[in-house]
């Protein structure tokens, strides 16, 4: 299966909070500086340091506006406080051993003020990143997330929704950061917790809102979050940190059994009676360890190759974890096929979507399996034709390699080598 990332947001979860904990976990912090750099905007600095949480030692992160003087942002850090007209006191934790580093770039100055954006303008934004197309699609998806909760909350289009404070540079920070930090950890999968919020109310420029509030909400519900109320009173889960939970959690549940390879603590700016902290974890689970799926079936009949084609792409792309097609033949000695997938039990619902829009099938049947997988970990190797990427497995001690196809095709293509020459020359280059 390889590294599993897992959030553990039993004080809930912020921006801030989540960048902290994946540096604390041992995301390049170097990538991270260099990618917000390319932003090219200025006028704030990033805080990296250490504090204490209910005597436990964490990462303590955040954005300091440079006409905001050197405190911190309160309630988290997170992204409604000057929305929501909270102030911006100190954490009452001891911080020490911190350091600051200035933003850098040119002629965006004025940023991090409080300039209204749509979402396209903070495509803009993104799209300045010196970056992944995965990081950059990871950073418009959690803004894609919040616009939606918003204009749900707002009772108006997503594109007329304008960013207050989720628009403002120390979010965009926070989000890319995250983006970042997530990509460099090398992770396969990712397991958010339910999330832990309070109670009561908070302040913003219209009036009192409840506790959590409509964009939370909206989020928590549209994406069939776990939400967990405590007796905490105040605002625990930011919809920063709602939309972050909702667009990297690759699966449900954590492995039957796993090993901890490191945790990362990321401090969060208010106290309560627990640590404020969310808790991330790098997990890796049993070699060879067993797992719980379902298989999803349909005979079809009378359906075009092209339409089970696009079938199969878009089951793929939502997460199926295979999909197939097996000759058969139905009621009166009709020819058909029957398309077969295998998924996790929460994805059937969304599997099953696109079985009845994207093919002819009026029924699907499904049943649960069980599979042994193997631990496997993605490399990228340089070959004398350039860059390739390669699947690494491994059982009882032996190591098997398998180059991926599209790096195969490429490479075959930009050379005019034929495929069983140019995938032999990788796997030469991955065991040396």
């Amino acid at each position: 299966m390889g590294k599993i990332l897992y959030l553990e947001c039993n004080s809930g979860i912020s921006g801030d909070m989540t960048v902290g904990a994946l540096l604390d976990l041992g995301a390049d912090r170097e990538a991270f500086t260099k990618a917000l750099q390319s932003l090219e905007v200025e006028g704030y600095q990033l805080h990296f340091g250490r504090t204490r949480k209910c005597g436990l030692d964490a990462y303590d992160f955040d954005v300091i506006l440079e006409n905001e003087g050197h405190d911190h942002k309160g309630d988290h850090g997170h992204d409604h406080d000057k929305e929501h007209e909270h102030s911006h006191e100190h954490d009452c934790g001891h911080s020490y051993e911190h350091d600051h580093e200035h933003g850098h770039g040119h002629s965006h100055g004025q940023d991090h003020l409080q300039v209204h954006r749509n979402l396209q303008d903070i495509y803009a934004i993104i799209d300045r990143l010196d970056s992944s197309s995965r990081v950059k699609a990871m950073a418009k998806r959690m803004f894609d997330i919040v616009a939606e909760a918003e204009s749900k909350a707002h009772g108006i289009p997503v594109e007329e929704v304008h960013f207050h404070e989720v628009g403002a540079i120390d979010s965009i920070v926070d989000i890319i950061g995250v983006a970042v930090c997530v990509d460099s950890l090398g992770v396969d999968e990712i397991v958010v917790s339910p999330l832990a919020e309070g109670y009561g109310s908070v302040r913003c420029q219209h009036g009192v809102i409840p506790v959590p509030v409509p964009a939370t909400a909206n989020i928590v519900s549209s994406h069939g979050l776990k939400l967990r109320l405590t007796d905490n009173e105040g605002e625990m889960v930011t919809p920063t940190g709602a939309a972050i939970a909702a667009a990297l959690g690759t699966r449900k549940n954590l492995p039957s059994s796993f090993q901890i390879l490191k945790i990362g603590l990321g401090a969060g700016k208010k106290d309560f009676k627990q640590a404020n902290v969310l808790r991330a974890m790098l997990l890796m689970e049993e070699e060879g360890a067993g797992e719980n799926m379902w298989v999803l079936e349909a005979n079809i009949d009378d359906c075009s190759g092209e339409a089970f084609g696009f079938a199969m792409e878009c089951l793929l792309e939502a997460g199926a974890a295979d999909v197939w097609y097996t000759p058969v033949f139905m009621k009166k000695n009709r020819p058909a096929y029957m398309l077969s997938l295998i998924c996790r039990e929460e994805e059937i619902s969304k599997m099953e979507d696109i079985l009845f829009i994207q093919t002819t099938t009026i029924g699907v049947r499904r049943y649960p399996v069980s599979r042994t997988i193997l631990d496997r970990k993605k490399r990228k190797v340089m070959t004398e034709f350039g860059e390739a990427e390669v699947k690494i497995c491994s059982y009882k001690g032996r190591t098997f390699c398998y180059p991926e196809f599209e790096s195969v095709k490429s490479i075959c293509r930009q050379n005019g080598l034929d495929y069983q020459t140019v995938y032999s020359i990788i796997r030469r280059e991955t065991e040396k």
